[in-house]
């Protein structure tokens, strides 16, 4: 069925046919973009054609059908320098700085003062000079490597945080078709030289980081690894999760309730599971020693000690991060990398609000709005794909301690 401007506008997440290739794709966050898909000598090919935002639908038609005949003859209008822009109006390939700062424009939205000024800035002063006039679609690890370098060591939190703030330029930049596929940077860490002054002001780790250790914690499942895995998924506390009993969830609902006397401000809390966070239950709750046991123990009968997923974090190697911190990488990652609310966030960490009247009014616990929130982390962590990581969890070999 063709699209409609007022389909186009009322479009949930998912991919959309208009006709003869052109397709409206409107990702989990509420981004859409424009996408044309050719078969040609063979090939499939998909030209990013703009956001919906600013190219409407009848724009993106005329360009598409431009497209097609450009190729009917034999021109591959995208893909050469020569031919980047169609028309005027969808300049289509920016330059990594006008991409960053259009990126800046869309997610700063609720930000403080403080976070806006240094995410920018950050790019403007380190960045900038090194790649700034790259086309974004040619922009790769080495170039990042390179920008990061000079400063790595140097200046080694603000160049972590800088890492992850082009990885969301990257992402932005495929979202909106200005990129054919999706950028992992976890190898550029790989790249440069280890930082060995991490202290205490360090102890969160950077949340592009977290994808490759739950990809570590996966490869060689243990009981105290798949707590950890599982405190990840739900930004939860340490105590929350090495305590956790199974009648506190709700498999099937995809329900963890923590009662009041288990929570840090004695208020009880439902946490949304996502897949994977279902998945990983799922294996131990067919091995579990009764309905009323602790999910994580030693020898099915004493939990975890408060130090065991300390002990394995520095046993990972990982740097000087604390486990409690994984709750700053989650808060990071929801402010930078998504369009929700603060407050969702907030509640998702069982935050209590510190103004009294506030709290009083704001009675809605955002369950459905947290609920996307933590599928949307888990797909980060999983590479974006959750699917793959139920998979990938429920296949996971049996646990060891």
């Amino acid at each position: 069925m063709a699209l409609t401007a007022l389909r186009v506008a009322k479009a949930k997440p998912g991919t959309y046919c208009d006709g003869k290739g052109l397709l409206l794709r409107v990702t989990p966050t509420g981004a859409k973009s424009w996408m044309l898909r050719i078969q040609h000598n063979g090939r499939r090919r998909d030209f990013g054609l703009g956001s919906a935002d600013w190219v409407t639908l009848a724009e993106a038609r005329a360009t598409a059908a431009a497209l097609r005949a450009d190729i009917k003859k034999g021109i591959e209008a995208i893909g050469r320098e020569t031919k980047r822009n169609i028309t005027s109006k969808t300049q289509l390939i920016p330059t990594f700085d006008e991409a960053a700062r259009k990126c800046y424009e869309t997610l700063s939205e609720g930000w403080d003062d403080r976070r806006k000024k240094n995410w920018i800035s950050s790019l403007e002063n380190h960045t900038f000079p090194l790649i700034g006039r790259k086309p974004i679609d040619t922009v790769d690890s080495a170039m990042v490597r390179g920008a990061l370098e000079p400063i790595w060591l140097k200046i080694p939190e603000t160049a972590r945080r800088i890492l992850q703030r082009i990885s969301s330029v990257l992402d932005f930049a495929h979202i909106e078709g200005w990129r054919r596929e999706e950028t992992s940077l976890r190898t550029v860490i790989k790249g440069l030289p280890r930082q060995t002054d991490r202290g205490k002001h360090f102890e969160a780790m950077p949340y592009a980081e977290a994808p490759s250790l739950i990809d570590r914690l996966i490869s060689e499942p243990t009981v105290s690894r798949d707590a950890l895995r599982l405190l990840i998924y739900t930004a939860a506390r340490s105590n929350e999760i090495r305590n956790a009993t199974w009648p506190e969830f709700d498999l099937d609902a995809g329900v963890w309730s923590i009662p009041a006397e288990r929570m840090k401000a004695r208020v009880a809390h439902t946490v949304p599971l996502s897949a994977p966070a279902v998945a990983l239950l799922k294996t131990y709750w067919r091995a579990r020693r009764g309905d009323d046991a602790l999910v994580f123990s030693i020898g099915g009968k004493k939990p975890l000690s408060d130090m065991t997923l300390s002990k394995l974090l520095k046993a990972l190697n990982v740097g000087s991060y604390t486990v409690h911190g994984f709750r700053s990488s989650f808060t990071d990652w929801a402010a930078e990398r998504t369009r929700f609310p603060k407050e969702v966030a907030d509640k998702a960490l069982a935050h209590r609000i510190p103004d009294q009247v506030e709290a009083a009014y704001r009675r809605t616990d955002f369950f459905e709005k947290r609920g996307k929130l933590m599928s949307a982390w888990a797909n980060y962590l999983h590479g974006q794909s959750s699917a793959k990581a139920s998979v990938r969890a429920s296949n996971s070999r049996a646990r060891k301690k």
